[in-house]
């Protein structure tokens, strides 16, 4: 099989892309740095010299793959478009990568007993987003709606993943701000009181469901991806025991959005966002193999 895949040189896209080589399938991926196109060769990746704003680049390797996955930027709405038009009426795959602060609640560090499920999210649901996070829900139901249009289109929404990448990237998103702030700092620090939850995935985990739904999700799918939850308090004394530093200590919102910027304190590292993924599992047979965010941050951060 010939995969297309946007975030090529990314955490989720390469990791998912040196599982595709390894598999047997041609990788084609798109890049705008002739540096990371060498690496790709390296890595038995075709590169594909654009950025995801080429809606011609992007529908012509729609056309040329067998499956498209993106894995770039989930807040991207002209390259879904682009990408959904391209491959309407070819009965192809096409798997978008979302993120679960789709439900994020604006805590500041503090808890909640709210935790979703994939059938909480549907469009016809109660459910609304808040308003910083309903333009990327938007994203994420017109890739459902290309079903109609003979799409076999599916979103993945990814919860904290953790683990080292297997591609370019190395590093995640939320953990890494973690642990460069305590590094920099000598203090390990959480927003609020720490008490906020996210559900959290592994690496490997993550890359197995995606190259399930590649081969089997119906058409019109969600998932939540998952295996577990951690507060971000237990998270950051992790780190702190890892890096061996003191007691992480509760940090002030503006404080954190000066380190980290807005979108990051307040939700990434300061919400809420527990949700279970049944689908996968009942659907896939998805059978995530990690299930401790805590155990890897004390045993395999600082790995090489």
């Amino acid at each position: 099989m010939r995969v297309f895949l946007t975030g090529v040189t990314g955490y989720i896209g390469g990791s998912i892309a040196t599982r595709l080589v390894r598999e047997g399938h041609e990788v084609a991926g798109l890049t705008r740095s002739p540096d990371t196109a060498h690496a790709l060769v390296e890595r038995g990746v075709e590169p594909v010299a654009g950025t995801l704003d080429d809606a011609a680049v992007l529908a012509r390797e729609a056309d040329r793959a067998d499956a498209v996955i993106n894995a770039a930027d989930s807040d991207h709405r002209g390259a879904v478009e682009a990408l959904t038009t391209a491959l309407a009426g070819s009965g192809k795959p096409l798997l978008h990568t979302s993120g679960s602060s789709i439900v994020g609640e604006d805590t500041r560090g503090a808890g909640s007993d709210l935790v979703f499920t994939e059938d909480d999210v549907r469009p016809d649901g109660p459910w609304k987003p808040a308003p910083d996070k309903a333009p990327r829900v938007a994203i994420d139901r017109l890739v459902l709606d290309a079903a109609s249009q003979n799409v076999r289109s599916v979103v993945l929404c990814n919860t904290l993943i953790y683990g080292h990448g297997r591609g370019i990237a190395r590093d995640s998103v939320q953990l890494p701000r973690l642990v460069a702030q305590a590094r920099n700092s000598g203090v390990a620090r959480h927003v609020g009181p720490g008490h906020n939850i996210w559900s959290t995935v592994h690496i490997d985990d993550v890359v197995d469901l995606y190259l399930r739904a590649l081969a089997d999700a119906p058409a019109g799918s969600f998932y939540f991806v998952e295996n577990g939850e951690a507060s971000f308090a237990d998270m950051t004394q992790a780190i702190a025991d890892a890096l061996n530093l003191g007691p992480a200590q509760p940090w002030d919102i503006d404080s954190a959005i000066a380190e980290w910027g807005y979108e990051p304190a307040v939700y990434a590292l300061g919400s809420n966002s527990r949700v279970r993924g049944a689908r996968a599992r009942a659907e896939l047979g998805w059978a995530p193999q990690h299930a401790s965010v805590l155990d890897w941050i004390r045993h395999e951060l600082t790995a090489a």
